[in-house]
């Protein structure tokens, strides 16, 4: 029996008269590394941002841990539910350090409010947050940047921080949008490995869209394929790359031999 961590059923989002994503059914088993690919404008930065909040779908259902995400719940709520995400263009708080970055996520899991902090009561959670985010940092090799600004790292760490404090919120499922955007190819071999490793290590189940189709096709379990706003085909990667609706409208035809 499949363990079922995201179904979404006929997700459809409109602006004015602009169909972004129509009719869009997947779902997502524990564990599982799936992708959600296509081509610029088919949907799949929508998508993610229906399932966590961003925007309010104009249809459909969507659920997690088989528990369905009543519409307009907030980022933050669903944060709190157990999904994470990075984004196509790095959001860190940049004038914050390494450290500061880690320990806002999490505090998302605090007990504590405005006026227990105010009285103190909750120093010893607080320790607690510090040594958890001391210790993610050193798991992802970031400790010995814990003081610096999140702005002056080099563009791979500021991705892999913003992995690393998604992490923190202590998520069951992490949405990766463009992860490997702007990296060259050894940096994107890296990634690779490493969304592999956060995977098994924190037995999370990734949801991720990527442009680059060498990433993809070498950790994905499953990949789904948008184009305007509609799916085209679903498979393994093997089975994605054999389909000619696929190439047509996004891997592009192979020259004759």
């Amino acid at each position: 029996m499949k363990d079922n961590v995201l179904n979404i059923k006929n997700l459809t989002m409109r602006f004015g008269g602009v169909t972004a994503v129509d009719d869009l059914s997947l779902e997502i088993n524990r564990g599982e590394i799936v992708a959600l690919i296509g081509p610029n404008g088919a949907g799949k930065t929508t998508a993610f941002n229906c399932v966590t909040g961003v925007y309010e779908p104009t249809g459909g259902v969507i659920s997690f841990l088989d528990n369905e995400i009543a519409k307009g719940t907030t980022p933050d709520r669903i944060t709190k539910l157990g999904i994470a995400r990075t984004f196509q263009n790095i959001r860190l708080f940049n004038t914050m350090t390494v450290l500061e970055n880690v320990l806002v996520a999490k505090h998302m899991r605090t007990k504590h409010n405005i006026f227990t902090a105010a009285l103190r009561i909750s120093g010893r959670e607080e320790k607690r947050v510090q040594e958890e985010a001391l210790a993610l940092l050193e798991e992802q090799g970031l400790l010995h940047l814990k003081d610096e600004i999140a702005s002056n790292l080099p563009y791979g760490l500021q991705r892999h921080l913003e992995i690393a404090r998604a992490l923190a919120t202590d998520p069951q499922l992490i949405l990766l949008d463009e992860p490997a955007a702007g990296m060259n190819p050894q940096e994107t071999l890296e990634l690779a490995e490493f969304i592999q490793q956060i995977r098994d290590k924190y037995n999370l189940t990734v949801f991720i869209i990527e442009h680059h189709m060498d990433l993809i096709m070498q950790i994905s379990d499953r990949i789904y394929v948008l184009d305007f706003g509609k799916l085209i085909a679903t498979g393994t990667p093997a089975e994605v790359q054999e389909n000619q609706r696929v190439i047509d409208a996004y891997l592009g035809v192979a020259e004759d031999a």
